[in-house]
């Protein structure tokens, strides 16, 4: 971690290929990892997807709402080939729109060396159109 006037820095990346299109994955522990190796005690940690059809979001982990919010995000943004962004070739509009309905990044506080969550409160990494190598970076600010 570097240090400049007290406050510390520290970068990773996660690397993610999903077997699906839409895949959603928890990263809690991962990112809590990164909070561990980075020695950061009092800050916060931004986690970020470096692709524009993927997401970050925080929410409960159980399987019921999961499904929700892919039933949720596929009803405001189907998959359908009349999208304008489909005239230039591509085949994932869909992807782009869910992206923002989900957002591209969260900022997690860390207290005490911890990840400072709601009791039910889980990272997850949403991808809309997956089956190819995309990243996450995790970027820790504080002491």
């Amino acid at each position: 971690m570097a240090v400049q006037d007290g406050l510390k820095a520290h970068t990773k990346y996660l690397w993610f290929e999903t077997n699906q299109r839409r895949e959603y994955i928890r990263i809690t522990d991962e990112v809590q990892q990164f909070c561990d190796e980075s020695g950061l005690k009092d800050g916060f940690i931004l986690v970020s997807a470096m692709h524009i059809t993927a997401g970050i979001y925080v929410n409960d982990w159980e399987n019921g709402l999961i499904k929700d919010i892919d039933n949720w995000v596929e009803r405001l943004a189907p998959e359908d080939p009349s999208y304008h962004h489909h005239n230039t070739g591509e085949d994932n509009g869909d992807a782009h729109l869910k992206r923002i309905l989900i957002n591209h990044q969260v900022t997690i506080p860390v207290t005490k060396g911890k990840l400072d969550l709601g009791p039910w409160e889980q990272i997850f990494y949403a991808e809309f159109d997956g089956q190819r190598r995309k990243r996450v970076i995790l970027k820790a600010l504080g002491i």
